[in-house]
């Protein structure tokens, strides 16, 4: 449809100020092309913010997402991104109480620190030797599958041939993860650990035919090439900080404020009717991206909506004054939440969760993982909070799908938060009540989110932090080139419900990008 007289154009408008959004005006101003952001918000970031939840404190949390792994160097290099992120020491440390005493596996300060403490758990070293092939095999293909994230979709043949190991590709793209999991491994705790990478975010069991909790294993494991989780130095604002900052030196425009209402499309040129607190307007562009969920293009384009998205994790935002002690003397707490600090997680308990949470009950012992941003990073706490040794804590929260919050967001929420740090306590030697900071009205700093909150404050579908299921990284029937395409020419989803999306990844965007630039 030719552009209303009057109505600005451009080459591309983008609907969402997200890190997807802000990746793909990035790359698109740096070619050439006039882009508009438009942001419902009054700021960018989506999901990728940093903020200071807690009144009258200065501790700059990432209140939503928290940790780096599938962002490309490739990216970072080719915008020029002042963002960095640093490595974590421990990868995880999992409480246990065996034989009457306070226990646990610390993985991580070495291969041989790591060995000592698979051997001092199970009593030989057979587990840790499971653990270092079974983690081997998933390292080679992170370094093989990793770099075509960035590339046009593989057909599911080439990607196979690219993985070239017949036995891996049966384990992680055809048969349940519980199979290798119980197949590998025999202790309990192990394989809890091990199993926790495949339900971030995904409500389903071990053996669930739908594969989902193998997809969701996938993208946790081969992150950067290896699968390690990192620590974005100055919170995750600061990469969204610094992508907009590219936008903008770019030429691209980005305006808060500005909640896209409908898009209409003849396939040559698109147009965006916006709402702003002054009223409605209208721009006209080449391309439209939607950086935002499946749900939310469908509602732009006028189609039918898609099948309904749940999420399943309660994401819980704490500030310390201390790090409480643990019943397990032998590990200090500077290391044990340093990295990820797996709170219920044993393979039988995430199974009985699971089959809970599915009976519309919530958890009797809710499993969750928390790590410590501060240790690793602490400029995002104020000096004065840094010297008086104040730590920020992170719980992230499993199977406890939107379902269960349905009749009383609220009410759930409070008894599911009770009852997830009364299993961190369990584990501690002091109640992590007495070791809270307070704010500038008295009130503990701890904040929560149900998947209904997630849905309210960001428009995630249901709450679901990958907008839908998440898809293997392999073209199929209709996926298009780069994952990103729609059924309406010109318009492109560069959210994290396209084909590669989920995470903070920024693939999305540089592939919808990738998209404009080369037709």
């Amino acid at each position: 449809m030719p552009a209303h007289e009057g109505t600005r154009t451009y080459d591309a408008v983008i609907v969402g100020g997200g890190h997807n959004g802000l990746v793909a005006a990035a790359y698109l101003a740096r070619a050439g092309r006039s882009v508009l952001v438009l942001e419902r918000l009054g700021h960018t970031g989506g999901a990728a913010v940093s903020s200071r939840p807690f009144a009258g404190v200065d501790a700059r949390l990432s209140r939503y997402s928290y940790l780096v792994s599938l962002l490309p160097d490739k990216i970072v290099r080719d915008l020029g991104l002042t963002f960095r992120v640093r490595g974590r020491t421990i990868s995880s440390y999992t409480p246990v109480e065996r034989g009457g005493r306070a226990t646990g596996l610390l993985v991580g300060g070495g291969e041989e620190r790591t060995r000592r403490a698979f051997a001092e758990l199970t009593g030989d070293e057979r587990e840790f030797t499971a653990w270092q092939r079974f983690y081997g095999m998933t390292g080679e293909v992170a370094r093989r599958v990793f770099p075509t994230l960035t590339e046009p979709l593989p057909t599911r043949a080439e990607l196979r041939a690219r993985v070239g190991d017949e036995a891996a590709w049966r384990t992680l793209f055809e048969e349940p993860i519980g199979v290798a999991v119980e197949e590998n491994f025999h202790d309990d705790l192990v394989r809890g650990v091990v199993l926790t990478d495949a339900l971030i975010g995904t409500f389903a069991d071990a053996h669930d035919p739908s594969l989902a909790q193998n997809r969701c294993f996938l993208y946790h494991v081969i992150g950067g090439g290896t699968g390690a989780w990192d620590v974005p130095v100055g919170g995750m604002g600061a990469l969204t900080d610094a992508l907009a900052d590219a936008a903008r030196a770019a030429g691209a425009e980005i305006v808060t404020g500005h909640e896209a209402v409908r898009v209409d499309t003849d396939g040559r040129t698109a147009e965006v009717t916006y709402r702003t607190a002054d009223g409605e307007g209208v721009v006209a562009a080449r391309h439209v991206l939607v950086n935002a969920s499946p749900r939310e293009l469908a509602a732009l384009t006028g189609d039918p909506a898609p099948e309904p998205a749940e999420g399943a994790q309660l994401k819980v935002n704490m500030l310390l004054k201390r790090l409480p002690r643990l019943k397990d003397s032998s590990v200090d707490p500077r290391e044990a939440f340093a990295g990820t600090f797996h709170i219920a997680e044993g393979y039988q308990q995430l199974a009985t969760a699971r089959a809970q949470a599915a009976a519309g009950q919530l958890p009797s012992a809710p499993p969750s993982e928390i790590y410590c941003h501060s240790l690793t990073d602490p400029t995002i706490l104020g000096p004065h909070l840094a010297e008086r040794g104040y730590q920020t804590l992170t719980l992230f929260g499993l199977h406890t799908p939107a379902r269960l919050f349905a009749q009383d967001n609220d009410a759930v929420r409070e008894e599911l938060l009770k009852s997830t740090l009364a299993q961190l306590d369990a584990h501690l030697a002091e109640p992590l009540a007495d070791c809270l900071a307070t704010d500038a009205d008295g009130r503990p700093c701890i904040e929560a989110k149900t998947p209904l909150d997630l849905d309210r404050d960001l428009g995630l579908p249901g709450g679901n932090i990958f907008h839908r299921p998440l898809t293997w990284p392999y073209a199929d029937e209709g996926t298009g080139r780069w994952g990103v395409e729609t059924r309406h020419a010109g318009v492109l989803l560069c959210g994290a419900g396209a084909v590669r999306g989920g995470g903070v990844s920024g693939v999305p965007g540089h592939n919808a990008a990738m998209a404009v630039l080369g037709e």
